[in-house]
């Protein structure tokens, strides 16, 4: 009888390699409490170097310096004085727990954002958004139709693509059909702000504050439905204030002809599937959001491989495919990395203490409401994904109508200003006509009443939840 394999019959250099590679294996070690350095000089420094890394950010256009560059940095510098005062006294794994910790909450979010933005640079590529452009012009719209169309699809399309992205696509189309008019464009990129910050806020999918919370399992996928009402009468409101300052012409029609890239239909489709794929395998299997949006740039490798092939075979020399790496190449690197800098830094500010003080004071001695209305209005100066990192780190025991008004406060208030959000600093980056952060400050009173109405309409119609 063939006797049942022990750990004892495995070659020991084979257990040392494992234990090598996996240390937390090899012995049950007590991970101690993390130490309490609000009054020390590692914490004084972790605070110096989060202001620093935040201004250097918010100036980015003056000082020309990628806003990712002073974050990641000053992240690298916080947690490595606060490893060295923890290895110091003995207790270096409960920093590196920590760190690995937030590791992990920025790779899902990296993956997640990396697949979605692979699949728009190939469906750029591949000519689909030129083509949504020519059909515009060709339709001979009004300018002012033109605004309602750009922004409603901002809104609609930011439900399932980040915003950032939509941000920069939306503004390339409204700069293209209103050439020669920038009272147009700069209009036309506030409604598409506005829009793309609603719409995201309304799906997990779309916004990174919703995704985070998503990520944390604190909602359910389809919870942050409820908040479909405010969010439209976040966009409405501005928009049909803003309306009254469209100009009424037309742009003249365009003589381009759309010519899309062979597969460029089945991609969409396939990006579809993706989505499909990532909320199932949330909802039913209880993965993380990045497992499914990783198979499904595997399913867009593949079909690139499969255009690769069939073009060889049918010597098509005209349309070549499409490489993946370099949509991969050409993703928005610099905000991914300046996102790694802001969670790794609210993270260590978390570690060192402050974030339990914030949190006593906002949902310890404040109304919860108004706490949650509070960090929203802030997020018209602080990134809403850093701002919903940080309230996640302090852990509130708040109920879920609040949960889902933290979540619209911190999506919508972005809009507040063009350096709020991710599609506003795009924009503003991007769009060199008519477009500005003064003329985004002038549309702040119509945007901060669809703020509150918002906010009104989520007690209204969420009332039960909290």
């Amino acid at each position: 009888m063939k006797k049942a394999l022990s750990i004892l019959d495995v070659p020991p250099f084979l257990v040392l390699i494992v234990f090598s590679f996996f240390p937390s294996l090899s012995f049950a070690q007590e991970i101690t409490p993390p130490l309490n350095l609000t009054h020390h000089f590692v914490g004084y420094a972790a605070l110096a170097l989060t202001a620093i890394a935040y201004i250097a950010a918010m100036t980015e256009d003056v000082i020309e310096l990628k806003k990712s560059k002073p974050m990641v940095l000053s992240a690298a510098l916080v947690w490595f004085s606060i490893c060295i005062y923890y290895a110091m006294h003995g207790q270096a794994k409960t920093a590196a727990l920590a760190f690995e910790s937030n590791l992990l909450a920025y790779i899902e979010l990296l993956l997640f954002i990396l697949v979605s933005m692979t699949y728009l640079n190939t469906m750029s590529e591949r000519g689909i958004f030129d083509g949504l452009r020519i059909f515009l012009l060709n339709k001979q719209y009004s300018y002012r139709q033109l605004f309602w169309i750009t922004g409603a699809l901002a809104f609609v399309l930011s439900t399932v693509v980040n915003g950032l992205t939509i941000g920069l696509l939306m503004g390339a189309v409204a700069l293209a059909v209103g050439k020669n008019q920038p009272k147009f464009i700069a209009l036309a990129c506030v409604n598409i702000v506005v829009g793309a910050n609603a719409g995201g806020t309304m799906s997990p999918l779309g916004g990174i504050s919703t995704l985070f919370v998503w990520q944390h399992k604190i909602l359910h996928f389809t919870e942050f439905f409820a908040l479909t009402i405010p969010c439209i009468i976040n966009f409405l409101v501005p928009a049909s204030i803003m309306h009254f300052s469209v100009p009424k012409e037309t742009p003249a029609i365009s003589k381009q002809t759309i010519a899309l890239k062979r597969g460029s239909k089945r991609i969409v489709f396939l990006f579809a599937v993706t989505l499909a794929i990532t909320v199932s395998s949330n909802v039913l299997l209880e993965l993380p959001p990045a497992a499914g949006m990783m198979a499904g740039l595997g399913l867009l490798q593949f079909f690139n491989f499969y255009l690769t092939k069939t073009e060889q075979e049918n010597g098509a020399e005209i349309q070549k495919s499409f490489d993946i790496f370099k949509s991969i190449a050409d993703v928005d690197w610099d905000t991914l990395l300046f996102f790694y800098g802001a969670m790794m830094i609210i993270g260590a500010v978390g570690f060192v203490g402050y974030l339990d003080l914030v949190a006593h004071f906002l949902f310890g001695e404040m109304n919860v409401s108004i706490a949650n209305i509070m960090i929203g209005l802030s997020s018209a100066f602080i990134d809403n994904g850093t701002l919903m990192f940080a309230v996640l780190s302090m852990h509130p025991d708040i109920s879920n109508g609040q949960w889902l008004l933290l979540t619209l406060t911190l999506g919508v208030g972005g809009s507040l200003l063009a350096i709020g959000s991710a599609p506003g600093v795009g924009l503003l980056g991007q769009i060199k006509e008519g477009y500005s952060f003064g003329f985004h400050l002038r549309c702040m009173p119509a945007i901060l009443l669809g703020y509150f109405l918002s906010i009104a309409a989520h007690f209204w119609v969420n009332s039960v939840s909290f």
